[in-house]
């Protein structure tokens, strides 16, 4: 039997781990409902998996770096977050579905990041098995897009005839193939200079890098300004009049935008203009973006601007995945994710929904314009991610 590429391993493990996602998340918080859970309930238990987040994945990458067994972290961390999945399905009450839920957020918050840094290391390094062949990071993660779509789409017509629970067995089926897909792959190749420096906190080593500091900054802003569309989205275009079927349409043009970024657009736009002028297109398309959506609430203006979700969210992702690159020590690369992918972007989206509601009740559509300053205040952090400085 032939061995499969390092193209090939990665998009197995990406189409298992993010149509695992697609399959669960849409549908946990209705699944905590059906278990007995009031609205605050679930909100506590929901806000509480992602506070755990922001521990658990920084911890596992630095325990990944420490002992250079990322794939063995990744591939533990799949099965542990399968087997809570599981755990879900025979309990009851929220005293019980609490810990359950902040043990599999714990396994679940390292696996993308981890994941990140091996693809990231194998797209730089092809030479590293022999007749490998280059492959970019964005076909990977595109694939990554697309199996979350596919996942949800699947789950909810799977879910109407048998119920909420088969989600759950979905989720716990694709993590623990994601968790077989892991353990063959790539290590990541590090620098002989990475080798022989000391393993210093890996935390504080990542934050003396200039770059790295910026990066995590303009991520914070550019990605948290989605806080607001993520969260009210929907809310203002049924208000407004627009029907569910309608807005699940302009909804999906973001996400094939995204698809298409990560596949073949975004690739090109990063060779030819680098990561920081990448970044700060996107930022200032999110300026464009966020502005339309405070203005206008008409079909015509949503469908012209919500394929730009290529540009805010997965042009702005790639460029932040060079800048990693070409920036972070080897020994460190999934702790850097983690940190970029909880901190920088986990607790910014997440306070930002919370500041989302409070414009929403006080000012309707309008509040996009906050969000709209948020990708202005990129813009100059974005461009100056092009310097290593």
């Amino acid at each position: 039997m032939p061995r499969l590429s390092a193209l090939t391993r990665f998009v197995l493990l990406y189409a298992a781990l993010y149509a695992a996602f697609g399959v669960s998340s849409p549908f946990l918080p209705a699944f905590l409902s059906s278990r007995g859970l009031g609205s605050e309930e679930v909100g506590l238990v929901l806000a509480s998996s992602t506070a755990i987040r922001l521990l658990a994945g920084p911890l596992a990458g630095r325990l990944a770096d420490r002992h250079r067994s990322w794939s063995r972290v990744l591939a533990v961390c799949a099965l542990a977050a399968a087997a809570c999945a599981l755990l879900f399905l025979p309990a009851q009450g929220f005293v019980i579905l609490l810990p359950v839920a902040l043990a599999q957020a714990s396994a679940l918050a390292p696996l993308a990041p981890i994941s990140d840094a091996l693809a990231l290391s194998a797209s730089a390094s092809p030479a590293t098995e022999p007749g490998a062949k280059p492959f970019q990071y964005g076909w990977v993660r595109g694939v990554g897009s697309a199996a979350f779509v596919a996942g949800s789409i699947l789950a909810g017509e799977v879910a109407r005839p048998l119920g909420l629970a088969v989600t759950l067995w979905l989720n716990a089926v694709l993590l623990g193939m994601a968790s077989l897909c892991a353990l063959p792959l790539p290590n990541i190749v590090e620098r002989p200079s990475d080798a022989a420096q000391e393993r210093k906190s890996g935390v504080l080593t990542l934050l003396r890098i200039p770059v790295y500091r910026r990066l995590m900054l303009a991520a914070a802003l550019v990605l948290g300004s989605h806080a607001m569309h993520d969260s009210f989205a929907m809310i203002s275009w049924n208000a407004a009049g627009i029907d569910t079927g309608t807005a699940s349409l302009l909804w999906s043009e973001s996400v094939a935008a995204e698809v298409v970024m990560f596949f073949v657009v975004g690739p090109i736009l990063i060779e030819r203009l680098g990561p920081g002028r990448a970044a700060a297109l996107a930022a200032a398309i999110g300026i464009l973006r966020w502005a339309v959506l405070a203005l206008s609430t008409r079909i015509l203006a949503l469908s012209l601007v919500e394929p730009l979700h290529g540009f805010t969210f997965a042009l702005f992702h790639l460029a932040c995945m060079r800048v990693i690159v070409e920036s972070v020590p080897k020994r460190l690369a999934a702790t850097a994710q983690a940190l970029y992918g909880t901190f920088a972007a986990g607790a910014a989206v997440a306070l930002l929904t919370l500041v989302s509601g409070w414009l929403y009740a006080n000012f309707g559509v309008g509040g996009f314009w906050a969000m709209a300053s948020l990708c202005a205040l990129a813009l100059p952090v974005a461009l100056s991610l092009g310097r290593s400085s």
